[in-house]
């Protein structure tokens, strides 16, 4: 392992829980990393909630964390926009809390196709036909980049797992005959430098800690931080072989997070 291990970012859905369920063990995980003098930033794809909302969903399960200790993909999207792309009228195929983080931060949001600097995609449990005519409206009219806030294609849930935002990345590439400009969070340079930015530590002092081979275990691989595969979530240990991008370690819970750390 790393020579020091300074800060570790934790994944949420399938990591520390599952839908509305704490997996096992997961508590005793993040205490003992605590213990161990390594204060871990929660870092999520999921943008259904603000980042506030994530904190009080751990502080129901007993798990307390400064806000901004607190990362997911809805905040650090408004973030850039709004530092990167000031002004720009976005198109959102996303949800509530989304609209209401891109405005928190003082992102313009449109319904409208024919006023669309730019098009953002996310988890959206009402996608429907009528949202891929007004993104193929808003191509005709402006040629908006389009931006994703993550590419998981499932997110895991209690029983099993949903479509996440991939799904849509999927279909408004097929519609356009292109692929999107940007994706945000996970695994993205943008999130790198937001996570390590809230973390204080340079990559190769932290761990990365995630149920997911392509996003949180792709991240850390490449930014050069020490990766942990919990099969919590969608990958279990048959996926890693032949994988990609390969784990420096795999445990079977947060629960096991000393194994490493020791």
């Amino acid at each position: 392992m790393a020579a020091v291990t300074e800060a570790a970012l934790v994944d949420l859905d399938g990591t520390v829980y599952r839908g509305d369920r704490l997996l096992p063990g997961a508590d005793d995980g993040i205490a003992r990393l605590r213990t161990a003098g390594i204060d871990p930033v929660f870092l999520s794809n999921n943008a259904t909630r603000r980042p506030a909302d994530y904190r009080a969903k751990l502080a129901g399960f007993g798990i307390e964390a400064p806000a901004d200790r607190v990362v997911n993909s809805a905040g650090i999207t408004a973030e850039f926009l709004a530092a990167e792309h000031p002004g720009v009228r976005v198109y959102v195929a996303g949800e509530a809390p989304l609209v209401a983080e891109l405005e928190a931060a003082g992102v313009p949001v449109t319904a409208a196709p024919e006023r669309t600097d730019a098009v953002l995609l996310s988890l959206y449990r009402s996608f429907d036909y009528a949202t891929l005519e007004d993104v193929l409206a808003a191509d005709r009219a402006n040629e908006p980049p389009v931006f994703a806030t993550n590419p998981d294609r499932t997110c895991p849930v209690d029983g099993g797992e949903i479509p996440d935002c991939g799904a849509l990345v999927g279909a408004v590439e097929g519609l356009l005959d292109r692929p999107i400009d940007r994706v945000l969070g996970k695994p993205s340079r943008v999130t790198v430098d937001v996570a390590l930015a809230r973390a204080g530590a340079a990559p190769e002092d932290c761990l990365m800690i995630g149920d997911r081979l392509e996003t949180d275990i792709r991240m850390g691989a490449e930014a050069g931080m020490e990766t942990v595969l919990v099969t919590t979530g969608v990958t279990d240990r048959a996926d890693v072989a032949g994988a990609a991008v390969t784990p420096d370690h795999v445990i079977d819970s947060l629960a096991d997070v000393g194994t490493v750390i020791e």
